[in-house]
């Protein structure tokens, strides 16, 4: 019997990278998967992959930076199935500058879903996972989560929050069987990079270089750490590629 069967779990940010690798390693451990992204096409196909390889998903269209969006994710997806077992708060964006720089709409933009994002479909979850008195719930985070650098400063302070909202989060779910899990993986080969705007600092992430993890190398944490019998707490799992300093 696959370790997650009998399980539901939604991935947000499925639409490619660390989401996208999630959802297949949860579905092939015989969860069934929700994946939720904005790009329904990109969700199509991967859904096409996973039903191919024999696993069950369904796609939802989710801005996770829309309250109403983020709750009526979870809440249909435990109408549908009978109960959300575990959630990735996924949906990420990383948009470096130096703070001089002044570019405060992707500030806006990086909080809305690093941290507001994660919180509106947390909040959801854990209403229906409270009910169920059992639930996992697993933060993407970053290495930027623990220390900073001058082009990352925002960005990092998403991550900040992203693992003191972790921290909290399992204080005060303890006594619901509620287990919190933040992952805080080094570079990643995923298109996180494709989106930055500030020439300078794609320009420095060219010269790096260092073998990046793969999207499944994430994923793969993630699949061991919500298979652990529920008296285990995987509270963090930091991940760098080998050849990354700090």
């Amino acid at each position: 019997m696959a370790k997650l069967d009998g399980k539901v779990a939604i991935v947000t940010g499925a639409s490619s990278g660390i989401g996208e690798a999630t959802a297949e390693a949860l579905a092939a451990e015989g969860a069934t998967v929700v994946v939720a992204a904005r790009r329904e096409d990109r969700l199509s196909d991967l859904a096409q992959r996973i039903e191919s390889a024999g696993g069950k998903v369904k796609t939802a269209k989710c801005d996770v930076t829309d309250e109403r969006e983020a709750h009526e994710l979870v809440r249909n997806a435990e109408q549908e199935f009978g109960s959300v077992d575990i959630l990735v708060n996924n949906a990420g964006v990383m948009l470096l500058s130096k703070i001089e720089k002044g570019l405060s709409d992707e500030w806006r933009r990086m909080f809305d879903v690093n941290v507001l994002g994660l919180l509106y479909a947390t909040d959801a979850a854990v209403e229906v996972m409270k009910r169920q008195g059992s639930g996992h719930i697993v933060n993407v985070s970053s290495v930027a989560g623990r220390k900073t650098r001058p082009t990352s400063g925002v960005y990092s302070g998403t991550k900040f929050a992203v693992n003191a909202i972790s921290e909290a989060l399992r204080q005060e779910l303890l006594e619901d069987g509620i287990r919190i899990t933040m992952v805080e993986p080094g570079a990643v080969a995923t298109e996180l990079t494709d989106h930055i705007t500030d020439e300078e600092v794609r320009e420095v992430l060219k010269q790096r270089n260092i073998e990046p993890l793969q999207s499944v190398d994430i994923a793969n944490a993630i699949a061991y750490a919500v298979s652990q019998p529920q008296r285990v707490s995987v509270n963090e799992i930091l991940i760098r590629p080998t050849q990354q300093t700090n």
